[in-house]
């Protein structure tokens, strides 16, 4: 049984930011010398971001006593960004939610499972159950929450999903992926940190899934993941006493750049395709650097990547939902006779992960 995209719904939070702009609070805000400043915004200019978002108000205007990154008080612990991320987190998944059940013409009632993605926040009852309660879908819905995974959650979602309408051909899934990554700032200025605050930002995608063909609707194909295990201390995130902290060293694309060939290829060979027979990509904008060497290692051209260079260059990386905002790109640019194609995608996140997955497209007059 097939399981098929029917919709992608996405949003933001209200508070956009330039790069230029991060730059001037970050400079002011973790106290820089003249030479870390001029290191700082070598590294903003060259991230290939022009702006970001954030549910914060502190990264669009200068620091004036009353942002939540303080100047003259301790720097926030865990529990306050946690009741940050409670307070915003199911504003902006529930207006996704809605987009995306606006957009497949599905009656809230006729949803059956609810999986909720986030790796930037968690509490119980969570965001799921706020979610059934807020979008009025029956309480009867089978929840899943998948928590802690990263940029690659969105892709264990879909493959969750594809195994519930596998098994119950009536079944139809609503997905949530929302990040405030944001909230998680850290008051440190070593490469590392500088290196995540430059590129995270916040908002949140959803999609509704089912095992019918719509007029408009990509079908999920093929999924393949792999471990580069001797990488596993490239990319981290933990959660300490301020906060969840990134770990993300600069050879994460190096690792990428050396197991993106054969991860291809074995997710291509199982359903008898190469790169040549790809027409889309939906690659996740981790960072520039990783679409470069996945461009060079693939032989793409940064044309054919462009959706998701635009995505990082307009929102950063948002984590988990970003993947998706690419997705939802291309689905939302398809003509008529961009029918009974591929779309291939990826995502990587702690472990090494690296995901993939083929999406074919559906598309009726």
């Amino acid at each position: 049984m097939a399981a098929f995209i029917q919709s992608i719904g996405t949003s933001l939070p209200p508070n956009l930011a330039s790069q230029d702009q991060i730059a001037d609070f970050m400079a002011e805000h973790l106290n820089l010398s003249e030479q870390e400043e001029r290191k700082l915004r070598v590294l903003y200019r060259a991230s290939g971001i022009k702006q970001r978002y954030s549910v914060l108000k502190d990264f669009s205007q200068r620091l004036n006593g009353q942002s939540f990154f303080k100047e003259d008080a301790a720097f926030p612990s865990a529990k306050p960004r946690m009741m940050i991320y409670q307070k915003y987190a199911i504003g902006l998944a529930k207006e996704a939610c809605e987009r995306a059940i606006n957009i497949a013409s599905t009656k809230k009632s006729e949803l059956t499972h609810l999986i909720s993605v986030s790796c930037t926040g968690m509490y119980a009852p969570g965001l799921d159950i706020e979610l059934i309660d807020q979008l009025r879908m029956p309480t009867s819905t089978q929840r899943t929450s998948i928590n802690f995974m990263g940029c690659y959650a969105a892709f264990n979602a879909m493959k969750v999903a594809n195994s519930i309408i596998n098994s119950d051909s009536n079944a139809k899934v609503l997905i949530v992926c929302v990040e405030l990554c944001s909230i998680h700032l850290q008051d440190k200025t070593d490469d590392e940190n500088l290196l995540a605050n430059a590129i995270f930002g916040d908002g949140a995608a959803a999609m509704v899934i089912s095992s019918k063909v719509s007029n408009r609707s990509l079908e999920l194909k093929n999924f393949f993941s792999d471990l580069a295990l001797q990488a596993r201390g490239e990319m981290g995130w933990y959660i300490g006493d301020h906060g969840f902290e990134m770990h993300l060293s600069s050879k994460v694309p190096d690792v990428i750049k050396e197991g993106i060939g054969k991860l291809t290829q074995r997710l291509l060979h199982s359903i008898k395709l190469s790169v040549s027979d790809i027409d889309f990509f939906a690659i996740h904008p981790g960072g520039k650097r990783i679409l470069d060497v996945i461009e060079e290692k693939l032989s793409i051209t940064k044309d054919q990547n462009q959706d998701a260079r635009d995505i990082l260059r307009t929102h950063g990386n948002m984590s988990s939902p970003t993947v998706l905002f690419v997705i939802k790109k291309i689905f939302d640019s398809l003509k008529e006779s961009d029918t009974e194609k591929h779309l291939l995608t990826f995502a990587f996140g702690p472990g090494l992960t690296m995901e993939s997955a083929v999406l074919k497209t559906h598309i009726r007059a």
